[in-house]
């Protein structure tokens, strides 16, 4: 994947930027034929936080499971720190941390006794150890119950505990694998405020999957849009949504509709696009939302659609998925839902 420089004051051209997680036409098929990546590339800058956005399936965690060493790819390279996943394996372990979606962390043991044992496999012994582990503890708010048992930990605690696991070596490049799946909508955010302050202050490069658009939009410097193994587009999630221009249009109704009945009442309407009818509301877009919506509500009560409420916004990812993929993805699920 090439890297574009831009030229700087008095013609110099500008050094690329330093790329800590690099993947060339990625391929991997498992047994029955399944095609988990069809040729996947990316490049994530280092001390930056990159997300891989898309739905359980899209090949994702097989990704991560490459870039961590956990599996080979049929065809295509990678390299994680400056070194080959299949060539360099054990340098590369050395220079990541994975947390993985499943927890590693031990019910029956306590929280300093989890990152202590963790530490102990990564070769920190004594001091340096013991210093480790009580300065993560306290960066994450869990000092306090370090000498619990893990298995009395809320979910939220519990993913904090797996993460600092990940961290207790001082890796490069940590890699969170759907971090936080299956935790209440405040731990979650209280999580992503974490993750970004860990990031800063241990000057990681966070590669971290996910099917939360919110999620992504909030923490990623870069993400990229995955489907069926590929990749469908990369950049900032501001760049993405600034290339939707004009705002999108949604309209709530009152009661459930055909949409061959909504195309056809709203096809005559100038400047109205990508109209498309997700979970009893009609979504559109328009250069500006807030001129076309009496004509949108005027056509649709002409054309006998009960509309229970209206509301214009600007893009959000959510629109972007739309856009490229062609289908939205369901945040509670991770799994995709029909145009």
């Amino acid at each position: 994947m090439a890297i574009q420089t831009r030229p700087q004051a008095g013609g110099a051209t500008a050094a690329p930027p330093e790329l800590a997680i690099t993947a060339h036409d990625l391929v991997k098929t498992y047994r029955g034929g399944i095609r988990a990546l069809d040729g996947l590339s990316l490049a994530v800058e280092a001390g930056t936080i990159f997300a891989l956005l898309g739905p359980n399936g899209a090949g994702k965690s097989t990704t991560v499971r490459i870039l961590t060493t956990l599996a080979r790819p049929d065809a295509g390279s990678a390299r994680v720190a400056g070194y080959d996943v299949v060539a360099q394996p054990d340098r590369v372990r050395r220079a990541i941390g994975y947390v993985s979606q499943k927890s590693a962390v031990d019910p029956e043991a306590t929280g300093r006794e989890n990152l202590t044992l963790q530490g102990r496999i990564y070769g920190l012994r004594g001091r340096e150890l013991r210093q480790r582990v009580a300065e993560l503890l306290e960066r994450m708010g869990l000092a306090d119950a370090a000498d619990r048992v893990a298995g009395t930990y809320s979910g939220g605690m519990q993913r904090k505990l797996d993460i600092l696991m990940g961290l207790i070596h001082r890796p490069r490049v940590l890699f969170l694998d759907e971090p936080t799946t299956g935790l209440d909508p405040e731990a979650r955010a209280e999580l992503w405020a974490e993750i970004a302050r860990l990031a800063r202050e241990e000057h990681l490069t966070v590669l971290l999957t996910t099917h939360y658009l919110e999620e992504a939009d909030r923490l990623a410097h870069r993400l990229a849009i995955v489907d069926r193994g590929r990749t469908v587009v990369e950049g900032t999630p501001e760049q993405l949504k600034g290339e939707l221009q004009g705002h999108t249009i949604r309209i709530e109704l009152a009661a459930a509709v055909a949409e061959p009945r909504i195309q056809a009442a709203l096809a005559p309407l100038p400047g109205l696009r990508e109209v498309s009818l997700r979970d009893g509301a009609i979504y559109a877009r328009a250069d500006s939302g807030g001129a076309a919506i009496p004509a949108v509500l005027a056509a649709l009560e002409a054309s006998g659609v009960p509309v229970a409420a209206a509301t214009v916004a600007r893009p959000s990812l959510d629109d972007v998925y739309l856009r490229y993929v062609g289908r939205a993805l369901d945040a509670a699920t991770g799994k995709e839902t029909g145009r």
